[in-house]
C-alpha cells in the first residue's frame, strides 16, 4: 500500500454547526474500508492533531481506510461549546453517519484516545460499527454507567505506567466485559505513548489485518491479556 497518503481537510455538518475535519486516504490500491478516529480531552490540549491519533489515522491509512478525524465541538474551528463528554457523543455519531454515507457499502470502523476512546466506545454501543480500537480509554470518567458494550471485534491499548488513565481500572473494567475484547498492555508505555507510537502503529494495523483475515465483523469472543516486548 502506498505510504502517502491523499489529505483533504474539509467541514463536516455536526449537531450545532460546522465539525473541522481531515480525512486521509491510500494514495493507490483498493479501498478497504473507512474509519472515524476520536481525539483526547479538549480541555486539556486534545484536538484532532494529536500524535496518538495521527498514529491511529496512519493505522487505518496503511491498512487500506479511509480515515476521518474530526475537532470535537469548541474545539478550534469546530462551533459549539464543550459538554463534558455528553454532547460530544453527537458529534462522534454524525461524523460517523457522515462517513458511511460516504462508504455505504464498506466496513467502517472506529477507533479513539483517552476522553476521546470513551466517546468512541459510547457510539459504538450507539450505532453499529464494524471495529473499535480504544487507545487509554478514559472509562471512569467519561462512559459510565453503560447498559451494554459494543459487539465488534475490539482491541482496547493501554500502557501500564500511564499517568492519567490508571490501567488497574482499566483491567477491572475490561474483566467486567462479557464477551470482552482483547487487551494490549503496553509494558513502560506513557498516556501519550512516548517513544511507542510506531508499536501502537503497529499493533492496531496487526489487529485490522486479523479481522479482516478472519472476515470477523460479528461480536468478537476472545478474552487476552497480551504484552508487548519493551523499548531496551
Amino acid at each position: 500500500m502506498n505510504q502517502h497518503p491523499v489529505t483533504e481537510r474539509l467541514f463536516i455538518d455536526g449537531p450545532v454547526g460546522r465539525l473541522e475535519a481531515v480525512i486521509e486516504r491510500p494514495g493507490e490500491g483498493a479501498l478497504q474500508g473507512c474509519a472515524v478516529v476520536c481525539h483526547p480531552h479538549p480541555q486539556h490540549g486534545g484536538t484532532m492533531h494529536n500524535k496518538v491519533v495521527h498514529t491511529l489515522v496512519r493505522a487505518f491509512v496503511r491498512s487500506g481506510y479511509e480515515a476521518l478525524r474530526f475537532n470535537f465541538r469548541g474545539t478550534e474551528q469546530s462551533d459549539g461549546e464543550y459538554d463534558e463528554g455528553n454532547a460530544e457523543l453527537d458529534d462522534a455519531l454524525a461524523a460517523i453517519e457522515w462517513m458511511r454515507a460516504r462508504h455505504a457499502s464498506y466496513p467502517l470502523w472506529l477507533a479513539g484516545f483517552s476522553f476521546g476512546a470513551a466517546i468512541a466506545v459510547k457510539a459504538a454501543v450507539a450505532t453499529h460499527v464494524d471495529g473499535l480500537i480504544s487507545v487509554a480509554p478514559a472509562i471512569s470518567r467519561f462512559a459510565t454507567g453503560m447498559e451494554s458494550q459494543p459487539d465488534c471485534p475490539w482491541l482496547i491499548v493501554q500502557g501500564d505506567e500511564d499517568e492519567l488513565v490508571d490501567v488497574e481500572e482499566t483491567v477491572e473494567w475490561f474483566d467486567s466485559l462479557e464477551p470482552g475484547p482483547e487487551l494490549l498492555i503496553v509494558p513502560q508505555g506513557e498516556h501519550f505513548f512516548h517513544g511507542r507510537l510506531t508499536e501502537l502503529r503497529d499493533a492496531a494495523m496487526g489487529f485490522i489485518a486479523q479481522k479482516k483475515k478472519a472476515g470477523q465483523c460479528p461480536a468478537f469472543h476472545c478474552l487476552s491479556v497480551v504484552p508487548i516486548k519493551p523499548c531496551l
